[in-house]
């Protein structure tokens, strides 16, 4: 095996582990705060739209979990009951309501994923920027290559 192939191997090893702890670090905020999985799928997508300037109207996140108007209809509702999330209307166009984190939501997530960010930074802290720079570059092109063939499985 050549060295980039080896490498490549490595990085897509590397992601699928990084994917399996995380999931397993979901499951557990989950369980302490008694959500159902979808529900966590739900607060993970919001937050990730919300962070790339995009974020999700009821029925896109319906969409990317895959479930039906009312059931995603049921699941929001339990989530703003719930004081994870809220409603809030676009300001360029009041017909449109996005989904947000509500201050119990972002007290909660920060409560339990405080620690992590902490340990995180100091695992990288040695890590010259440059080196992080050219791991942010890694990952978005394997972000955007993963985001394309989901679309094309969900196309076809």
């Amino acid at each position: 095996m050549s060295d980039r192939s080896e490498l490549e191997s490595m990085i897509s090893s590397d992601v699928r582990a990084l994917s399996a702890v995380s999931e397993e670090i979901g499951r557990a905020f989950g369980a302490q705060h008694e959500l159902r999985p979808n529900d966590f799928r739900a607060l993970l997508l919001i937050m990730i739209a919300d962070v790339e300037g995009t974020p999700l109207t009821a029925g896109e996140l319906g969409n990317r979990l895959g479930l039906s108007s009312a059931a995603m209809t049921y699941l929001v509702e339990r989530m703003i009951e719930s004081g994870h999330i809220k409603r809030e209307k676009v300001a360029s166009d009041r017909r449109k309501v996005i989904l947000r984190y509500d201050v119990h939501g972002m007290e909660v997530a920060r409560g339990f994923f405080g620690p992590l960010g902490a340990r995180t930074s100091a695992a990288l802290a040695d890590i010259p920027d440059s080196d992080l720079a050219a791991a942010h570059r890694v990952f978005s092109v394997l972000i955007d290559a993963m985001r394309e063939h989901h679309d094309e499985l969900h196309a076809g």
